[in-house]
């Protein structure tokens, strides 16, 4: 008989509702007044570029410009 297939474990766990807005809202906080990179924000917190930006762009943050411009 074979073993039944396991989905791939995920790198980090989902974030559910409340948690969720709550971290959107720290790190809006640091993007917008502190002038902290999406990168940068992203290492920090273990997370992806794209997790990152996803939750900034649900907190309704202002994008900064590309580059030093």
């Amino acid at each position: 008989m074979s073993q039944p297939i396991k989905p791939p474990k995920r790198k980090s766990p989902l974030v559910p509702g409340p948690e969720r807005t709550r971290i959107a809202a720290e790190l809006r906080e640091q993007y917008e007044r502190g002038g902290v990179s999406i990168r940068s924000l992203a290492q920090a917190r273990g997370r992806s570029y794209t997790f990152v930006y996803q939750l900034l762009t649900e907190a309704g943050t202002r994008f900064r410009p590309r580059g030093n411009r």
